[in-house]
């Protein structure tokens, strides 16, 4: 059977989920992902960059 809900939540975000990515400045990806830096603010990346270096988290700056 076909799966209805699959991505829906994709449709109520603003671009349907997509940007550049601040880690890997890829454009027009999906950000989906939450990182958390060493000061407490949370940043959206794609899947690429969900495995990032904590380091590389914290030069985004916020």
């Amino acid at each position: 059977m076909v799966k209805t809900k699959r991505g829906r939540v994709l449709w109520s975000l603003p671009s349907r989920g997509r940007g550049t990515c601040p880690v890997c400045q890829a454009t027009r990806t999906k950000l989906l992902y939450t990182r958390s830096q060493t000061n407490g603010k949370s940043v959206k990346v794609c899947k690429r960059c969900q495995n990032a270096a904590v380091e590389a988290i914290d030069r985004i700056p916020v």
